[in-house]
């Protein structure tokens, strides 16, 4: 499992349905808005609008990407870590409910490798603990969820769910933008999502990088999303990577990258993949309809 590294840069850049026909896109006036979001820079751009015709996008995108902070984070008050605390939740949100769904999908397709209660772990990993009584916290058969609340089996035990929910985060935002009426959209919140085509109305196209900038891997996508997982792409304590599974081991995999309809769907086979061997890993993305391997290594 990983958590969201606070460095990423938030990257948006769309173009309006409005846009006149046969307007060279680079000719247009383009809106801008800079700020933070999930505690990180964050930037988009519209091109086909003026600042003032974007503005409301613009502001209906950060308040939604401030209202789904305050359900997942694991750095602010929020109702995952109002879980966390109390070891259970009562009236979730619909959001949280279906994250945790999207969890439970991967928990059981991945045989276990995907678990959202190691955070403990995590934290003992990091120098916040004991690493032996950590494990025996970690366990997503002692989860249960549903509209009335969220409970956990075991005192101690607490999630992260940054394996699924900046995915999902991006997949709101992408709506959000569709339903303001852009056709065309490239999103990069460390998962990628592409929607419509460029302006030359070939496939967006995204690089597959490793954690030293090296491309290994340039994927077209239209109405897909891409994400990336590298174990080592942060370090815990000493060597420790920051993906690994239930058991505390980390996989043979140095980096993995999906493609799928949805970034939440991508973003967990992703880091699912990186504690599989090859075939499982296979077995486990098949599963999912659209989803792709792009790259494995």
């Amino acid at each position: 499992m990983t958590r969201i590294n606070r460095r990423r840069f938030l990257t948006i850049a769309a173009a309006s349905a409005a846009l006149p026909a046969g307007v060279a896109l680079a000719a247009t006036e383009t809106a801008t808005w800079s700020g933070v979001a999930l505690g990180a820079p964050a930037q988009m751009k519209i091109v086909g609008m003026t600042d003032a015709q974007a503005a409301p996008v613009f502001a209906q995108v950060a308040a939604e990407l401030d209202r789904l902070e305050g359900i997942f984070s694991l750095y602010r008050d929020s109702e995952l870590t109002a879980l966390n605390r109390d070891g259970v939740l009562k009236a979730p949100s619909a959001e949280m409910l279906e994250v945790l769904a999207i969890a439970d999908d991967l928990n059981r397709a991945s045989g276990g490798a995907f678990d959202a209660t190691v955070q403990p772990l995590w934290l003992a990993k990091g120098g916040q603990g004991n690493v032996d009584a950590a494990k025996a916290l970690v366990g997503w058969d002692a989860v249960a969820f549903d509209a009335d609340e969220v409970r956990f089996g075991t005192e101690g035990m607490a999630l992260t769910l940054n394996g699924v929910a900046q995915g999902y985060v991006t997949d709101r935002v992408v709506l959000i933008l569709k339903d303001a009426g852009l056709t065309d959209v490239l999103m990069d919140m460390g998962e990628v999502a592409a929607l419509g085509h460029r302006a030359d109305g070939a496939a967006w196209v995204a690089g597959v990088s490793t954690p030293a900038g090296e491309i290994v891997e340039r994927v077209q996508l239209s109405d897909r999303a891409l994400a990336t997982s590298a174990p080592m792409a942060t370090v815990l304590s000493g060597s420790d990577a920051h993906i690994f599974g239930p058991d505390g081991n980390e996989g043979a995999v140095a980096l993995a990258s999906v493609s799928a309809p949805t970034a939440a769907i991508a973003d967990g086979l992703s880091t699912a993949l990186c504690l599989m061997d090859v075939a499982a890993g296979a077995e486990m993305v098949a599963q999912f309809a659209g989803a792709k391997i792009e790259a494995l290594s």
